[in-house]
């Protein structure tokens, strides 16, 4: 402990030494603040979210319905398994996986539920927490009146069709459908339309996507996009929903 207190101090004064002889104005920039004065990179106050505790809606045609995980058999697991939440409505079923330490409650008065965690003092937990909440507010949206994505075709002579059959894809499933890209490119582009999503095209250039998940419609979406990506200069590609680019001036040789 006493050498580390002598290196201190030698050090303080070899950094007292040398900021004595540089010019005057370099010796601010080898002069620290103390902790308390140093200024942060946001200028608000630091407030934990409130997202996992915020109760959810519930429209009077959806219910919840917790199924317990199956028993294993063959010996016992250190590892308590995830609960699975069944989300039922009007346009179909969804599940959530709740993790050992999130438990939910409903009221049926007022039609909302609300989460919970074991401990909101533990890190995991409460990133967890918002997580499993937004992952049930986005299945009950989804039940209820469900998630769309509308993609728009920018550029000459660019087209989207469904088509019911494809040349370079096979169906995955009984009754897939295929989109049908016209955007640029010598060969043709079939995309297979995943299980649980609905895709029509109301207009030449525009592609709706519709369905329960909200993960798999975006997902879909992305994949269209990457196609023919926003180009910066003539304003050209696939936007997917509200997707501006910003142009850029042309480069003059």
């Amino acid at each position: 402990m006493a050498i580390t207190k002598c290196k201190k101090i030698l050090l303080q004064n070899h950094v007292s030494r040398a900021v004595s002889s540089l010019p005057d104005f370099l010796i601010p920039a080898f002069h620290t603040l103390p902790p308390s004065t140093t200024r942060s990179f946001s200028a608000s106050a630091r407030h934990a979210s409130r997202v996992g505790s915020a109760p959810i809606a519930l429209p009077p045609d959806v219910h919840l319905r917790l199924l317990e995980p199956p028993q294993r058999k063959g010996g016992v697991t250190r590892v308590e398994p995830s609960k699975t939440l069944e989300v039922e409505g009007p346009l179909g079923k969804a599940a959530v996986q709740l993790p050992p330490f999130v438990s939910y409650t409903v009221n049926h008065t007022t039609r909302k539920a609300q989460l919970d965690v074991l401990d909101r003092k533990v890190r995991g937990q409460r990133e967890m927490w918002g997580t499993t909440r937004s992952y049930l507010q986005n299945h009950i949206l989804g039940v209820s009146e469900g998630h769309t994505a509308i993609l728009r075709l920018v550029g000459v002579g660019y087209r989207a069709t469904v088509e019911p059959t494809a040349i370079t894809v096979k169906p995955e499933y009984p009754g897939q459908q295929f989109v049908s890209l016209k955007v640029g490119y010598s060969h043709p582009v079939e995309l297979g339309v995943p299980l649980g999503v609905k895709a029509s095209t109301p207009l030449p250039t525009r592609i709706l996507l519709e369905g329960i998940d909200k993960e798999v419609v975006n997902s879909f979406a992305a994949i269209i996009r990457e196609w023919r990506k926003p180009e910066p200069y003539k304003g050209k590609g696939i936007f997917v929903n509200d997707e501006t680019i910003k142009l850029k001036a042309k480069k003059i040789k």
